[in-house]
């Protein structure tokens, strides 16, 4: 499978410019700065995925706020300077959220509607034009998590048009496309065959969710005292399943699946992986990781295990979190283990 080449271990900077509490540009200024940056390179990540809200790129009108690309120049001043590379990942574009706390958000809506898409599809030509000369460094992720599986084949058409938009500007760089349910590794083959060769494959994986996510405020149903430990079965943890979002948890149920651990990460990627082969895509994981609520100890099993099979099936990943949203690899919850974890990483 080809290798998607400097996006090989990478972490994400949620919670930045994207998924914050207040929009507020002293917000913006501190959370990450270039030690940040400098950091996650001497940490030995290749590579950042930037996930930004459109609304910090553009204002009510569609009109682009120079005050807001400031941020994602400044990035790309400090990962040239300390040789990684950089990802833009629009999260949240005007009419479609994946966001679960938006409970009054209609999911499907963007993917039928011309005129949300003509606006979607500027604000890229628009990304497009300012980095069209920097893509040695930039690579360009369309959106974010898209929720519902009836609007697949919708994406796809969308995602066609948004990938034509883009190159007007540029021919090279490389464009990331996730598939329905949350980006849900068993849907890749529902992706279009690749426009040209520069499209990368992508999916997130927190699987099982009922561990990786356990006690998590933001999942429907999830219970404020769960516990799921890991390694466990793949019978408990699909009881442990039952109950949450079936978005959410497509995986677990997965026929092929026998047993947890490394095995069960080749078993659910298999159908990616062979996917990605006869189309001849890289393929990449712009999101895994275990939310603070876990046991450390088991955190570093999942950590590892997975990273394993990364590695086998050479794909490029970005681990969530840098810093807050729960996931944070330097915040306090992940003091303890943190120098082992990056041994796995």
């Amino acid at each position: 499978m080809r290798v998607f080449e400097g996006f090989e271990k990478g972490i994400n900077l949620g919670g930045w410019i994207s998924q914050f509490d207040v929009f507020s540009y002293e917000h913006f200024d501190t959370f990450i700065t270039e030690k940040d940056i400098e950091n996650i390179a001497k940490m030995g990540f290749d590579h950042v995925r930037i996930p930004v809200d459109y609304n910090v790129l553009e204002d009510e009108s569609a009109s682009p706020i120079e005050a807001g690309y400031k941020y994602l120049d400044n990035c790309y001043t400090w990962c040239k300077r300390n040789g990684i590379k950089m990802i833009i990942d629009v999260h949240e574009v005007y009419g479609y959220s994946f966001d679960p706390l938006k409970k009054d958000m209609d999911r499907s809506r963007f993917f039928f509607d011309d005129k949300l898409q003509s606006r979607f599809f500027d604000l890229w030509r628009t990304i497009a034009k300012r980095y069209a000369g920097k893509t040695d460094t930039i690579a360009f992720e369309l959106l974010n998590e898209v929720v519902l599986e009836e609007v697949a084949e919708a994406w796809n058409k969308v995602a066609e048009k948004c990938v034509a938009a883009i190159r007007e500007y540029t021919k090279d760089a490389y464009i990331i496309i996730g598939g329905v349910c949350y980006n849900n590794v068993t849907k890749v083959p529902l992706l279009d065959k690749p426009y040209d060769d520069r499209i990368v494959y992508n999916f997130h994986c927190y699987e099982p969710m009922a561990f990786t996510h356990q006690r998590a405020y933001w999942v429907e149903n999830m219970p404020e005292d769960f516990y799921a430990p890991y390694p466990d079965t793949l019978e408990h943890y699909r009881e442990y399943s039952e109950k949450l979002p079936k978005e959410l948890v497509k995986a677990i149920y997965a026929e092929n699946l026998t047993e947890t651990g490394t095995k069960f990460f080749e078993d659910i990627f298999s159908i990616a992986v062979e996917a990605a082969e006869k189309n001849n895509a890289p393929l990449y994981c712009g999101e895994y990781g275990v939310a603070e609520f876990a046991p450390m100890e088991d955190a570093v099993r999942w950590y590892r295990d997975i990273n394993t099979v990364f590695k086998k099936f050479n794909i490029g990943r970005a681990m969530w979190n840098y810093k807050g949203k729960d996931f944070g690899l330097i915040d306090e919850s992940y003091s303890g283990v943190k120098d082992e974890l990056i041994k796995y990483i």
